[in-house]
């Protein structure tokens, strides 16, 4: 599994859906209980530039991650914050690297690209459900991520990054067993 082609697949895939994201489309609810539209693309933003800051190796600063705008333009704001973590992670010799991300410590390159993965196949779902499109990433993808996330410790619960387990039926697809690994209801609509 390349890891980084993979990640380039999953920005591919959310540049698809947040490229017709539109100012108007801010106050939409997610399947992010405490985000909008706008807060969850904040998020994502905030994220790309953390991720790609990391990458470089500069010493983590949280203001990177959570000080993001959207400006005027909400798509064009992901897109440019986009092209930064492709670039970052796309480096030659980036999985021999070490990366401190904050809140999880100093871990490997392919650790954190998987992280970025997850983030991206989930959030990419979130935007698009909120806009009330259809959004399922390529299987391979969907499969790939997860089972990065089953390898993960998660913390679950009102205060944590991820909902409680939800449950699918058996026959659930790989993205829809991600999504409920990740707390999202997979039938969730606004």
């Amino acid at each position: 599994m390349d890891i980084q082609e993979l990640n380039r697949r999953a920005l591919d895939e959310s540049n698809k859906v947040i490229s017709g994201v539109t100012p108007q489309d801010l106050k939409r609810p997610t399947p992010c209980p405490d985000w909008t539209l706008h807060g969850l693309l904040r998020h994502m933003v905030g994220a790309n530039h953390g991720f790609a800051a990391a990458a470089g190796g500069g010493a983590p600063d949280q203001s990177v991650w959570t000080g993001a705008t959207l400006g005027d333009d909400p798509a064009g704001a992901y897109l440019d914050s986009a092209a930064l973590v492709r670039e970052a992670f796309g480096q030659e010799g980036m999985l021999d690297r070490r990366v401190e991300v904050p809140e999880f410590g100093v871990l490997p390159a392919s650790i954190v690209i998987s992280m970025h993965v997850i983030d991206l196949v989930a959030h990419g779902w979130d935007v698009a459900r909120s806009l009330g499109a259809h959004y399922e990433p390529d299987p391979e993808l969907a499969e790939a991520a997860l089972t990065m996330v089953l390898r993960m410790p998660l913390e679950r619960g009102p205060s944590h990054a991820f909902d409680t387990l939800v449950e699918v039926p058996g026959d659930a697809s790989a993205f829809e067993r991600l999504l409920g690994h990740l707390g999202r209801d997979p039938e969730w609509a606004p």
